[in-house]
């Protein structure tokens, strides 16, 4: 009795053991990760912009079904193209850049199709302020990067928020719309 015993506890702890070792760390490729936002402009056309410099790391078990998505990025590097209108978005009308350098976006809720992840649930912080959003991904895949000769995973994401949540309210007195279109390019390498 007391060897069964024994020997359930360590198949147990080697259970773990190898349901731990299914679990993967990817970091944030730069290169391939952007947050792009579109939103509309009067009704006439759509102003778009993304943002250029970002730092952060995926966890990921596809056996287990979950993972943790930490990235942030930093508010003054926005880009749409046009200097006067990059500098008023980090302006305190909106992104307010000098008081708050990044934002960022923590999702642990993982929902899966098989092997694919379909979306990730989470906590978008801007301004200072934290609430939830979900990303919904159009495309997801993992590939042995021929380059890199390291396992690669990445989708892109989007979702629809409400500006006003996060006490970005710039423009509503005029017309402007409070949903933005949130779209998330992003591509991690297996550390």
């Amino acid at each position: 009795m007391r060897t069964s015993f024994i020997a359930l506890a360590v198949a147990a702890t080697l259970s773990a053991g190898l349901a731990q070792a299914e679990s993967a760390t990817y970091s944030v490729d730069p290169t391939h990760t952007f947050a792009t936002f579109e939103i509309g402009h009067f009704g006439a056309s759509t102003n778009r912009g993304r943002f250029d410099k970002k730092t952060g790391s995926i966890t990921l078990d596809k056996a287990a079904k979950t993972g943790k998505v930490d990235v942030t990025f930093e508010t003054a590097s926005i880009n749409t193209g046009t200097a006067a209108f990059d500098k008023h978005l980090q302006s305190p009308d909106l992104f307010d850049a000098a008081k708050h350098p990044t934002f960022s976006f923590v999702g642990d809720k993982f929902t899966f199709d098989g092997d694919k992840v379909t979306a990730v649930a989470g906590n978008l912080t801007l301004l200072g302020k934290t609430a939830p959003v979900t990303l919904k991904a159009s495309q997801f895949n993992c590939y042995q990067s021929p380059m890199l000769k390291r396992e690669v995973c990445g989708g892109d994401f989007e979702a629809t928020i409400d500006r006003t949540v996060w006490g970005m309210n710039y423009g509503i007195d005029w017309g402007f719309p409070k949903n933005v279109r949130v779209i998330v390019q992003v591509e991690a390498v297996k550390q």
